[in-house]
């Protein structure tokens, strides 16, 4: 536990990316097996400890220390886990110190009745900083600042292989990876992938500079598609009759198949498709595309309710087909994969896919102009992809461009601030705002990004001196006519929401700017966001 809490402070207080690789890939190389492959599964989220709940913890600890101390402790902090590891009362004394492997297994095996008597002792035997580790690792709670992709790039830094090797394995792997190791190592051969439907890395696409690149965008060389505002997705299906194994991918490699049955179930096919994941109406003839916010509901739930899944029907607009009746087509050119995509829905009909279109230009202008005027709401910016570039994993310069449509502005007012996590956990860094609707403001978002640390100290201290009321862990700070932080907000589009007072919701709020000169009874109405509104 000693290293692997090591690992996470150093992970937590280390911003550049290459430093966070390099210490993943010093501890893979002093850490021993089973440790090391728990610990890149604590990393990457396939650690599961489904004895050890939040609440148990919470239980567990107003035992050992006065609950109303507790309280103050937690709103102080701001993180379950640290404030835990700060105040539990135990002591080490000559106690000896677990490793990794023995705590993640014998937690794994406890039941719901053991753990809280295996977690208290653990607790006692622990120092601060592994108590610390100890519980991030049982709930699933790291923000550390690495990503899953993150990791594994660490690792194929340590065994000096391509990540897309390791991308390709990973569904076929289980913690802790020994397998995966041993070659890492260089002591045994590459595991053989054990999983049917494998994902394969994205390609991804860079901002398109409008100075620099948007003069290179010729019609001969590149082609134009829409962005949809949905999420990337992987429909990946192989086998053959009872024996088919499908599969749905994020574009970062999570199997998000369970929240999305319909889709599964219109993949009688074997072929690999990149697209959207959008929702259309069912009263419709066609996908007609529904909000962001009505994918929202489909998202991130282990199970779908019939009635959602009537409410709610999901489909793939596809983009691209990476292999196909079990040939890789990934080294062919976008257009003959394209060819082969169009005949593939043309033959295939799969009910819950369609056929993204190309949009047509002659020239800079006529882009310009499509993008101006996209023919759906529901469409973010343009696609422009080289007409000759084979599908490389990563974001490989000068092969796709995003244009994205200009983001939306608006000057709101902070109404409430909330402590962040990891490194922001003693900071009031998540701020929710509104704007005004008659004589009152009305919140209509809540963001946590787009200022800079300079700023973030400046904003907390003005949270700070200018709260006026608490809810639990929410700051209520001083806002109205005559006074009030404006802050200038940046989001991607605008939908109408049951669950808001505003009646309104934002897709990607950040903060853009911070108003430090502008009155609070300057700030934009209701009505001016009403207005952004898609028509019904």
């Amino acid at each position: 536990m000693e290293a692997f809490a090591a690992l996470l402070d150093r992970l937590v207080v280390t911003p550049q990316r290459n430093g966070k690789l390099q210490l993943i890939a010093d501890y893979c190389a002093a850490a021993p097996d089973p440790d090391r492959g728990y610990a890149i599964a604590a990393i990457t989220r396939d650690l599961d400890i489904p004895s050890v709940k939040p609440a148990m913890l919470r239980a567990l600890v107003t035992e050992r220390v006065d609950p109303v101390l507790f309280e103050l402790s937690y709103n102080y902090v701001g993180d379950l886990a640290e404030t835990i590891s700060l105040v539990w009362p135990g002591t080490r004394g000559a106690n000896r110190t677990p490793p990794l492997s023995e705590v993640v297994e014998n937690l794994q095996a406890a039941s719901r009745q053991d753990a809280p008597t295996l977690v208290a002792h653990y607790l006692d035997t622990l120092a601060p900083n592994e108590r610390w580790a100890l519980i991030k690792l049982a709930t699933g709670g790291l923000r550390i600042g690495v990503s899953a992709r993150l990791a594994k790039t660490a690792l194929a830094k340590f065994g000096k292989v391509d990540v897309t090797e390791i991308e390709e394995l990973w569904h076929g792997l289980a913690p802790p990876y020994e397998d995966l190791f041993a070659w890492l190592d260089g002591e045994a051969e590459k595991p053989v992938s054990a999983a049917l439907a494998p994902f394969r890395p994205v390609m991804l696409a860079h901002p398109i500079d409008e100075e620099k690149d948007l003069a290179g965008i010729d019609p001969d060389i590149f082609a134009a598609e829409w962005k949809w505002d949905g999420i990337r997705v992987q429909a990946v299906s192989e086998g053959d009759g009872d024996v088919r194994t499908r599969r749905l991918y994020s574009r970062t490699g999570e199997d998000i198949g369970a929240a999305f049955p319909d889709i599964l179930a219109s993949m009688e096919f074997e072929a690999s498709i990149d697209g959207e994941l959008l929702v259309f109406d069912p009263e419709a003839d066609n996908f007609s595309v529904r909000p962001f916010g009505d994918l929202q509901q489909r998202l991130n739930r282990k199970t779908v309710s019939k009635k959602l899944l009537e409410s709610h029907p999901a489909f793939i607009r596809a983009y691209d087909v990476l292999t196909l009746d079990g040939e890789d087509l990934r080294a062919l050119s976008f257009m003959e994969r394209r060819a082969r995509l169009e005949q593939f829905i043309e033959d295939v009909k799969p009910e819950r896919f369609d056929l993204s279109p190309l949009v047509d230009f002659d020239d800079i202008d006529a882009l310009t102009a499509a993008r101006a005027a996209p023919p759906s709401d529901a469409v973010e910016g343009l696609m422009l992809k080289r007409k000759a570039a084979p599908y490389v994993p990563g974001r490989p310069k000068g092969e796709w461009w995003k244009w994205k449509r200009d983001p939306f502005l608006i000057d709101a007012v902070m109404m409430y601030a909330q402590r962040g996590h990891g490194k922001r956990s003693s900071f009031y860094s998540d701020y929710t705002f509104g704007v005004w609707r008659d004589d009152e403001i009305v919140p209509v978002g809540k963001a946590y990004f787009g200022f800079t640390d300079e700023e973030l100290k400046r904003l907390d201290k003005f949270v700070r001196d200018n709260t006026v009321d608490r809810f639990g862990p929410v700051r209520q700070v001083a806002f109205g006519d005559g006074e009030g932080l404006v802050l200038e907000v940046a989001f991607e589009g605008l939908n109408r929401s049951t669950r808001h007072k505003s009646g309104v919701a934002m897709r990607f709020p950040r903060i853009h700017r911070i108003r430090w000169d502008k009155p609070a009874a300057e700030a934009d109405r209701l009505e001016t966001l009403e207005a952004m509104l898609p028509a019904k």
